[in-house]
């Protein structure tokens, strides 16, 4: 199988890696070019995956339409703010014949645009000319990349309107340490993936502020609430928010070395502005951006997300983190429901 990969950072080189093991021809497109050629030349990202090595097999270029045009598949691994201005730049140089031949479209960013608060799904629908839901796939889930390029056993779902190329996916993407489910709920994947960024930064917030494991239990516990209020909300499934994409992405990445998002709630922690933070984070803490549209979502579909407001707060308002979890503990008493 022919393997395009769009984005070259720490989850575009692990999944590359991957899928050269499992026999694939894989072109990964890096857009900076001081990048490309430093990825042509050491084989390796120091940085975003030091100590993996990327196979001479796999082709690494600069120019996107390479890429396209000689994929079967893509898989459109672009931090989510960037995803619609790198398909805007693939349709400039890549023609409908080329863009048609195009089996599958494989989304792995997790994110909901600032602005237009679109889901990749949306961005791709929007922006590729002829475009159909059913060439879609969103590959979410528990998988670090650090733990997926070293063979640790990992676990994700693979969700499209079409089961069939779901199954697809799930063939070609699968091995010994990689196991991979279906799902038809792309719009409940697509939201777990995205909002669970969001309370992985309030999850790091409270390890910054020292606080124990009662805290963070609750955390998990709420937070995959309001998760399912806005998945609910949008047409989502609920069940998906107790699967691999919900709850396994969520305990995961709240609770990971490898977060980026809960590393980023420690440094908002520890008094740094959001600005400073993001200044000593080597790679993208999708949640920040995220926060702003999840905020905005809420407030547009009149959806109670406590923890996402003072995540918001924390981070736009310059709330004193503190204060936040005060704020979130002495609401209004309530009972607990879903």
């Amino acid at each position: 199988m022919k393997i395009g990969i769009l984005g070259a950072g720490s989850w575009a080189i692990a999944l590359s890696v991957l899928l050269h093991r499992r026999g694939h021809q894989i072109c990964m497109w890096e857009f900076n070019p001081a990048d490309a050629e430093m990825l042509q030349s050491k084989r390796e990202h120091p940085k975003k995956l030091p100590g993996i090595k990327i196979p001479d097999e796999i082709a690494i270029v600069n120019d996107i339409g390479v890429t396209v045009g000689t994929s079967e598949y893509l898989i459109c691994a672009v931090p989510s703010q960037t995803m619609r201005s790198t398909m805007q730049r693939l349709v400039k140089v890549t023609t409908q014949e080329k863009i048609d031949a195009i089996k599958g479209w494989v989304i792995v960013a997790k994110g909901i645009e600032i602005g237009t608060l679109k889901l990749m799904t949306d961005v791709l629908m929007e922006e590729i000319p002829g475009m159909k839901s059913d060439k879609l796939v969103v590959l979410s889930g528990p998988s670090h990349a650090e733990e997926v390029s070293r063979d640790i056993p990992t676990t994700v779902v693979a969700a499209s309107e079409n089961l069939s190329l779901a199954e697809t996916v799930q063939e070609a993407f699968s091995t010994e340490s990689f196991r991979i489910y279906t799902n038809t709920d792309v719009r409940g994947v697509e939201l777990a993936g995205s909002v669970k960024n969001v309370i992985a930064l309030a999850a790091g917030i409270c390890d910054g502020l020292g606080f124990g494991d009662n805290t963070k239990g609750a955390l998990l516990t709420r937070g995959i609430v309001e998760m399912m209020r806005l998945g609910k909300k949008m047409g989502a499934q609920e069940s998906t928010f107790s699967g691999l994409a919900g709850i396994g992405d969520l305990i995961t990445t709240c609770i990971s070395k490898h977060s980026r998002n809960r590393n980023m709630g420690e440094l908002i922690a520890s008094g740094l502005s959001m600005e400073e933070a993001l200044g000593k984070m080597t790679m993208v803490a999708e949640g920040v951006s995220t926060t702003k549209s999840v905020y905005n979502l809420a407030k547009k579909l009149q959806i109670e997300m406590p923890i996402t407001q003072e995540v918001y707060n924390t981070l736009f308002e310059g709330k004193n983190a503190k204060l936040a979890a005060r704020d979130l503990m002495i609401r209004e008493s309530k009972p607990e429901w879903w």
